[in-house]
């Protein structure tokens, strides 16, 4: 079962030069395929007079990640947007894009010195990334007794777990979000104090 992965805790920009040309490499925290092409948009709309703006991005746990793409827009193949997508697996990333923009300084790299540049600018911004862990979660229904509704905020509190809501009838039933790590235990939980777990989600 994951623990979680690695994600931006928000968004950074490094620039390095290599033999004139300018890269400037952005990194930011995206959930959707949508999400990064938007972003890479706004990086050409910030950016118009660039040459190229290359990127890649990686969806999910790095480990099986649900969805990762990269682009050279206009380098040669495989000398930009793969380069970059390298080095975020490297990192062990997920739910990250990475766009590269470069203004051409009027010598050519080739295509060795390309694909070093756009890892090396990947590499710059990566490395002072701030992090965090993004834990998988999931959502629970239970009802209990009245008299059992301040064990069970205990127990979602102890265990990094949060109560998204709370109706009283004829007893207590309880929306609560829990990290999937702990399910195991929060059955085990709600077993020995005979509270009914209605649906999983």
């Amino acid at each position: 079962m994951s623990s979680g992965y690695t994600v931006p805790a928000q968004s950074l920009e490094r620039e390095i030069a290599v033999r004139r040309s300018r890269f400037i490499a952005r990194a930011s925290r995206v959930e959707t395929r949508a999400a990064a092409l938007a972003d890479v948009e706004q990086a050409r709309a910030e950016h118009p007079d660039a040459r190229h703006h290359c990127w890649a991005y990686l969806i999910g746990d790095p480990v099986s990640a649900s969805t990762a793409a990269s682009d050279d827009d206009g380098e040669p193949g495989g000398t930009a947007g793969r380069p970059i997508l390298n080095v975020i697996q490297h990192k062990g990333l997920g739910d990250v894009l990475v766009v590269v923009i470069r203004y051409f300084g009027g010598i050519k790299l080739g295509a060795g010195g390309l694909t070093r540049a756009y890892a090396q600018a990947t590499e710059a911004v990566l490395s002072e990334l701030p992090v965090t862990l993004h834990e998988p979660v999931c959502g629970v229904t239970v009802a209990m007794h009245f008299a059992q509704e301040q064990a069970m905020r205990h127990w979602v509190q102890g265990h990094r777990g949060e109560v998204d809501a709370i109706r009283y009838g004829e007893g207590v039933s309880m929306d609560i979000t829990i990290p999937v790590a702990e399910v195991d235990a929060f059955r085990a939980f709600c077993a020995a104090q005979s509270i009914t777990i209605h649906e999983t989600v």
